[in-house]
């Protein structure tokens, strides 16, 4: 398991144990900057998101997929671990989209032991244990359930994902530092290997973007104000009087009508177009 970092009063102590895990075997795990330089902004700085890494992967257009699902999800580190040839021509590069112009070609061939001594991993698997009896595969989290925890853990972290038809070993998963699960069918729970890693990455997004980061607005939907609102209930007023909707029944319908557009939450357009619908059914010629 990954040594967990602590911070500690002596400038030497602090640095061994933070700037170290960085330079282990050679391998730079995050940037060093101004920033990283001074202890206190160390003390401060946003923990490296995920590496994503990929062991005995049998199909390169899995690996394709996975880089592009990195990509969609603001991952940017791949390690692969026996890896199949990733031609540049290959269905790799064609099925990662533009992950073929950076997370692709900078994917780093390591070994399963150097995964498991320089990272916290967490191995993702379909087949998990149903109590602490057969630990291997227990007790297990859910994709949704990681990003709350992984923000706490001071270590450089790994999603495993394993092969196509077996997965991660038993003997892997016992060496891994948690397992994760995605909940599905009982009579069918295993997933395409491309298909786990985007779910997985999906709800681990919180970690790599921000809401400003994402290609959505910064408001997903305003109420219209409650004066425009409001003439849309009169609107209604209006038109139940015009149907001669008996008057007995009509406190109930505006009530069930409120409750409705409550729920709704109208914007301005949806209620302006509402309103000119109502207004045109009020207004139609009576007929003859």
């Amino acid at each position: 398991m990954a040594q967990s970092f602590q911070f500690e009063t002596s400038t030497e102590r602090y640095r061994d144990e933070h700037f170290l895990p960085y330079f282990r075997n050679g391998v730079t795990r995050g940037p060093m900057t101004a920033e990283t330089s001074d202890i206190d902004g160390l003390a401060d700085r946003s923990r490296t998101p995920p590496t994503v890494a990929v062991v005995d992967a049998q199909s390169p257009g899995n690996v394709g997929t996975i880089a592009r699902a990195m990509k969609n999800f603001g991952f940017d580190e791949l390690l692969l671990v026996d890896p199949p040839a990733l031609d540049p021509d290959g269905e790799a590069y064609g099925f990662a989209g533009h992950a073929r112009e950076d997370i692709l070609p900078n994917a780093t061939e390591v070994s399963f032991d150097h995964l498991v001594e320089n990272y916290h991993t967490i191995g993702c698997t379909a087949v998990t244990n149903e109590d602490d009896h057969s630990h291997v595969r227990f007790p297990y989290s859910t994709p949704s359930e990681l990003p709350d925890r992984l923000a706490t853990v001071e270590a450089p972290t790994a999603l495993v994902f394993g092969r196509e038809r077996v997965g991660l070993t038993n003997d892997e998963l016992a060496r891994i530092d948690e397992i994760c699960s995605i909940p599905a069918a009982a009579d069918y729970p295993v997933l395409n290997l491309g298909q786990a890693a985007t779910i997985t990455l999906y709800e681990l997004r919180s970690l790599t973007l921000t809401d400003e980061e994402t290609q959505l607005p910064d408001l997903e939907r305003v109420r219209a104000p409650e004066p425009t609102i409001d003439r849309v209930y009169d609107q209604w007023a209006e038109l139940l009087e015009e149907l001669n909707h008996p008057v007995e029944k009509r406190e109930k319908t505006m009530r069930m009508l409120r409750r409705v557009y409550g729920r709704a939450d109208l914007t301005t357009g949806e209620a302006i177009a509402l309103l000119g619908l109502l207004r045109r059914a009020t207004e139609r010629p009576a007929e003859q």
